[in-house]
């Protein structure tokens, strides 16, 4: 077996507590106290070890997908092989173009680009072209939803002090719009991400309501999340930016809105799609009407390789950050955030491991 073929591919369930200074949202009906990732580990036969993440809201359905159908299709291939993923993606295509498969995949994609990497000894953003920027700013994304104007004045207030400077909210309301916007004051950009509240009826009076607290952008604002013709509509009316992606059906039908400049930003999570498709789209976008601005919500590698991904990429744009208390910060030594910016790591591959803890599976549960 060559030195380079893979011997195993892992799923490890990153379930990692955390504390929003206000009761658990719901998440799915139920309680939300933990975000959950899983970490994917990736060994090749001469000892080398690269990782990914994966979209996970099921522990137990993601590991049996890594373990029935990724590992299997993926043991004793060539890790450097272009056309693994795409032969894959095409031998399972048949259990759904989204959802768990899609997900896992996409973390054995970033795990493959980790491996690509450092096995040329070279940080990953060398292979998307070069870094055109040191250091990516990051703004703090407040959980959904706080409701009430005193904990998002709290809330908004904190995240200022901590040296963020742009702010999004996870909410549906012009009320508290309002209250993000006399903590943060003018001139502050605050996005407004929806969750796909409104049908497309629904939308415009909801939006001219939040339009004098100045959103920077509404993100989501429609279901259907890929109704490209009504948000097309919207765009065109609201007369504010919208922005899409983090549960865009398929890559390609992002790609598409990018390309008919559907919305002012595409948002590809590299964790439901993969950095490959989210690179694309990146590239798609280049310097033209529409901008990526990659979905980040989750702290494992697909945090790293969406910041190697704004690095390269022409427009600036700032990395999305889940403002929250974490019982672990996975990279917080190693690719800290400091005062509302984080550095670009220059280390082979994604330029940092997983804590030890991490993966040991110390945060599965």
């Amino acid at each position: 077996m060559p030195a380079n073929a893979i011997v195993s591919v892992e799923c490890i369930p990153m379930r990692l507590p955390f504390h929003h200074w206000s009761p658990p949202p719901l998440f799915a009906g139920r309680p939300r106290d933990k975000l959950d990732s899983a970490l994917v580990r990736v060994r090749t036969e001469d000892g080398a070890v690269a990782w990914g993440e994966s979209y996970c809201v099921e522990p137990r359905a993601l590991t049996a997908i890594f373990e029935t159908l990724i590992e299997p299709l993926a043991r004793g291939k060539d890790g450097d092989d272009a056309t693994l993923l795409p032969t894959m993606q095409r031998a399972l295509h048949n259990l759904g173009r989204s959802g768990p498969v899609v997900h896992a995949l996409a973390g054995l994609d970033i795990a493959l680009w980790d491996l690509r990497a450092k096995r040329a000894g070279v940080p990953l953003h060398e292979l998307l072209g070069g870094k055109r920027r040191d250091r990516v700013r990051v703004y703090a994304s407040l959980l959904q939803y706080y409701g009430d104007a005193g904990k998002l004045d709290a809330v908004t207030t904190r995240a200022l002090d901590e040296g963020y400077t742009e702010i999004k909210l996870h909410e549906r309301t012009a009320g508290a719009l309002a209250a993000a916007r006399r903590a943060a004051g003018p001139g502050v950009p605050i996005m407004v991400d929806t969750n796909c509240a409104w049908l497309p009826d629904e939308a415009p009076a909801v939006i001219a309501a939040m339009a004098p607290h100045d959103p920077f952008w509404i993100e989501e604002p429609l279901w259907t999340p890929e109704d490209d013709r009504a948000l097309a509509r919207l765009k065109e009316t609201c007369g504010i930016a919208l922005a899409v992606g983090e549960n865009a059906a398929n890559a390609l039908a992002l790609e598409r809105m990018a390309e008919d400049a559907v919305v002012q930003y595409v948002q590809p999570s590299v964790i439901k799609l993969g950095l490959s498709a989210a690179w694309r789209i990146a590239q798609r976008c280049g310097d033209g009407a529409v901008t990526c601005a990659p979905q980040v919500a989750f702290f494992g590698p697909g945090y790293l390789a969406s910041l190697h991904l704004i690095a390269a990429q022409q427009k600036e744009v700032a990395l999305e950050r889940l403002y929250v208390e974490l019982a672990h910060v996975p990279y917080g030594l190693s690719v800290p955030i400091e005062k509302g910016w984080v550095r670009v790591p220059d280390g082979p591959g994604l330029g940092a491991d997983p804590e030890a803890a991490l993966a040991a599976g110390q945060y599965s549960h």
